[in-house]
């Protein structure tokens, strides 16, 4: 049996829906208005986009790259391009940075580095992987400047913060990754 948990963004976002992906027949405009409000996560799967369509329907589990921040996004997005890992939990807690809200970025999306904007975060809770340092990973949602989502790791972003960050928007070299775990006692 499958098991997926629901749950809210930090808040809801406009976005634009590619109605391949919702509708039966070809559609006026491929990419059409939408609420976007929840997310689902599945063992295995990508994150799952829950909509409000402006015709009122309600789509769960729609993937990343069905949704855009343009009517007319970069063209074509796949799916290592949207995530770059599948979940691999059920739990996770979403967030907002205050510090990292619309702070721009460079992501790497695939094998491209592209600049964005952060959103929100997603922290998986109570699986294996989270438990051990070199494999815990939170998610960022960024908004890209070609229209669309991707949900990256931390690993796989920089950050620039004008007042702080110096040298650019560019991948540092030479990091470690965490290896260890600590305690007091």
């Amino acid at each position: 049996m499958i098991h997926s948990l629901v749950g809210p963004l930090p808040r809801h976002l406009y976005v634009f829906v590619d109605t391949t992906y919702t509708h039966r027949e070809r559609q006026t405009l491929r990419y059409q208005p939408a609420l976007w409000f929840g997310l689902t996560s599945t063992p295995g799967r990508m994150f799952g986009c829950t909509v409000l369509l402006e015709n009122g329907a309600v789509y769960r589990s729609l993937p990343p790259h069905a949704l855009a921040f343009s009517a007319q996004p970069a063209e074509p997005w796949t799916a290592p391009e949207a995530q770059t890992w599948d979940c691999y939990g059920t739990d996770f807690s979403s967030l907002e940075y205050p510090y990292l809200s619309e702070l721009r970025c460079l992501a790497m999306a695939g094998t491209q580095e592209l600049p964005g904007q952060y959103l929100f975060s997603v922290a998986p809770i109570g699986d294996g992987y989270s438990q051990v340092p070199e494999q815990a990973k939170e998610f960022h949602f960024l908004e890209l400047e070609n229209g669309r989502l991707t949900i990256q790791p931390t690993n796989r972003i920089v950050y620039e913060e004008r007042s702080f960050t110096v040298g650019g928007l560019k991948f540092p070299h030479g990091m470690k990754r965490q290896t260890e775990t600590y305690s007091c006692e």
